[in-house]
C-alpha cells in the first residue's frame, strides 16, 4: 500500500470504525488478509526515496511559523547527539515513513513515539501511571509508523550509549515483541476491559524496578491518596520568587522570561490580556466540575518557557494561578498547537482546532489524562491555537542517556507494551494482532528497519551540522 493509498484511505485523518456486525473471526480474517497483501517481512528495509527532501529544508519549513529568536536553541539542542537530533526530527521521519509499507489498519497515532516521550506522572486519582506523555503530533494514521519511530529511537539511543550492535538489536526486538504480545493479549479482551487496562506504576513495579530510581520507587510504594510527596512541588517552586510580597516567575532568559520582561519586539502590548483571555476561555472545554474548581483560582503571573527539543520555537507560556492563599498554587502550561507532522501525509485533522486535535488524541490514547487538559481556539483573526495542561503533575522523565543495556531493554519493553495499549483503544486490535501473528517475523523486520534508519539519522544530523557550520542556520549549543 503506497503513501497515496494511505492518505486516500484515511479520509482526512479520521479513525476507521470496526465494520458494523463484524465478528472477531471477521476481524482476524481482515488482519490476515492485510498480512498477505503487505507481508511482515516487507517492513525490514529502509531506502531513502528518490528525490527525498533535504532534512534541513524540512526543519526550516517547520520553523517558519515559530518564534525566530528561539530557533538557534532548537538547532543547538538537536546538534547535541544523534538521539537529540532524532527527537527533534519528527517531520523528516514522517516524510520517510510515508514511503514505507503499511497494512492499511488505522489507529490514533502518537506521531512522535520515541523513548523520551513516555514517562511517569500522576493520574487525577493521584496514582502514579506510566504512559505516553506527548501528543503534539497525534493524528489518526498507520499504527506501524508509531512502532517504527519507537524502534528507531531505541536503536539510536542504544548506539548513543555505546552499546554494541548485538545488544542494540536485542533491545529493539524486545520492544517490538512487547508491543506484539500486548496487542495479542488485548485482542482477547472486551472493549471496556481494554479501556480499563491499568497503567499504574505500582502494579508494574515488580517487573520494572530497574527503570525507577530511588525517589520514584519510594513514590510508587507510597499511599499517594494520603501522603503527597513534595518532589514535584519543590521543582515548581524553583520557578518562582517573592517580589514585593507577591509571587512572580523568576527570570532565567532565554529559557524562562516573565511576560512583563519580554522585549517589546517579542511581545505586543496586548499579550498579557490575550493570555488572560486564553485562560478564561479555555475553561469552557473542561467538564463542569473542573470549570468550577479552576474558577477558584486567579492568575498571578505568566512567562514564556522554552520546552523540549522539537518543540523549541513554538509559543509556550506558563501561568501561575493562586487559590485560597499563596501556598495554594496551580501551574498551567499553555502551548501552541500547529498541524501535526503527519498531516501532510494522511490529511489534516477533522477538528476545527489544532488544540482540540491534541486533547482528543491524548484522551483517546492515555489511560488517565490531565485533570485540567483543555484547548483554546480564537474566535476570530489569525491568532494561534493552543492546548492547556498542568505544568508537571508529579512527572518523572526517565533519563535514557544514562541507562545501561539491561535497563534500556526493560524500559523499551514497557514503552512497547504501553504503545500497544494506546493503539488498542482506538484501532482494530483484533485485526492488528492477527497481522502481527505469534512469531517474531515482524519484530525482526522492524529491528532491521530501525538499524537502517539510525544510519539515515546520522546522515541527517551531519547535514544539520554542515548547515550550522556554513551559517545557513544559527545554532546555540548548551542552552
Amino acid at each position: 500500500m503506497t503513501s497515496e493509498d494511505v492518505a486516500n484511505g484515511l479520509h482526512r485523518a479520521r479513525l476507521e470504525p470496526v465494520p458494523a456486525g463484524a465478528t472477531p473471526a471477521d476481524r482476524v480474517a481482515r488482519g490476515k488478509a492485510a498480512r498477505a497483501a503487505v507481508p511482515r517481512a516487507s517492513h525490514a528495509t529502509f531506502q531513502p526515496a528518490a528525490g527525498r527532501p533535504d532534512p534541513v529544508s524540512l526543519l526550516e519549513r517547520q520553523a517558519a511559523a515559530r518564534v525566530p529568536e528561539l530557533l538557534p536553541i532548537r538547532y543547538g539542542r538537536m546538534l547535541a547527539s544523534p538521539f537529540a537530533f532524532f527527537r527533534g526530527a519528527a517531520l523528516p521521519m514522517a516524510s520517510d515513513l510515508a514511503a514505507t509499507p503499511v497494512s492499511g489498519l488505522t489507529v490514533q497515532a502518537c506521531g512522535d513515539a520515541h523513548l523520551s516521550n513516555f514517562g511517569i506522572f500522576a493520574s487525577p486519582e493521584r496514582r502514579l501511571v506510566f504512559d505516553i506523555n506527548d501528543f503534539d503530533e497525534t493524528l489518526p494514521g498507520p499504527w506501524e509508523w508509531d512502532v517504527k519511530r519507537l524502534a528507531a529511537s531505541a536503536e539510536v539511543a542504544a548506539a548513543d550509549n555505546g552499546f554494541p550492535r548485538s545488544q542494540r538489536r536485542e533491545i529493539v526486538q524486545a520492544a517490538i515483541a512487547s508491543y506484539r504480545r500486548a496487542m495479542r493479549r488485548l485482542a482477547g479482551l472486551g472493549d471496556l476491559e481494554v479501556w480499563q487496562s491499568p497503567a499504574e506504576v505500582d502494579q508494574l513495579r515488580e517487573r520494572f524496578q530497574a527503570v525507577l530510581d530511588r525517589q520514584e520507587r519510594r513514590l510508587a510504594d507510597a499511599d499517594l491518596a494520603r501522603a503527597r510527596d513534595r518532589a514535584g512541588i519543590q521543582a515548581l517552586d524553583k520557578l518562582i520568587r517573592t517580589t514585593r510580597g507577591k509571587l512572580r516567575f523568576a527570570a532565567d532568559p532565554p529559557l524562562l522570561v516573565p511576560v512583563a520582561a519580554l522585549p517589546a519586539a517579542e511581545a505586543p502590548a496586548s499579550l498579557e490580556s490575550h493570555l488572560h483571555g486564553i485562560v478564561a476561555n479555555y475553561r469552557r472545554t473542561l467538564e463542569p466540575d473542573r470549570q468550577f474548581l479552576i474558577s477558584r483560582y486567579q492568575v498571578a503571573d505568566m512567562a514564556r518557557k522554552v520546552v523540549g527539543v522539537g518543540s523549541v520555537g513554538m509559543r509556550c507560556w506558563i501561568i501561575l494561578l493562586l487559590g485560597r492563599d499563596p501556598d495554594d498554587r496551580l501551574f498551567l502550561q499553555v502551548k501552541e498547537a500547529v498541524p501535526a507532522v503527519l498531516a501532510a501525509f494522511v490529511g489534516d485533522t477533522a477538528y476545527s482546532s489544532q488544540g482540540q486535535r491534541v486533547v482528543a488524541g491524548q484522551r483517546l490514547m492515555q489511560a488517565a489524562s490531565d485533570f485540567f487538559l483543555g484547548w483554546y481556539r480564537p474566535r476570530s483573526g489569525p491568532a494561534h491555537d493552543y492546548y492547556v495542561r498542568q505544568l508537571r503533575d508529579w512527572k518523572f522523565s526517565l533519563t535514557v542517556e544514562r541507562m545501561d543495556p539491561a535497563t534500556m531493554r526493560t524500559y523499551a519493553e514497557l514503552c512497547g507494551q504501553t504503545l500497544a495499549r494506546a493503539h488498542a483503544r482506538s484501532g482494530d486490535r483484533i485485526a492488528i494482532a492477527a497481522y502481527l501473528g505469534k512469531s517474531d517475523t515482524f519484530d525482526r523486520a522492524v529491528a532491521g528497519f530501525a538499524a537502517a534508519y539510525a544510519d539515515q539519522n546520522e546522515r541527517d544530523l551531519a547535514s544539520l551540522a554542515a548547515a550550522a557550520a556554513s551559517g545557513r542556520v544559527a545554532a546555540e549549543r548548551g542552552v
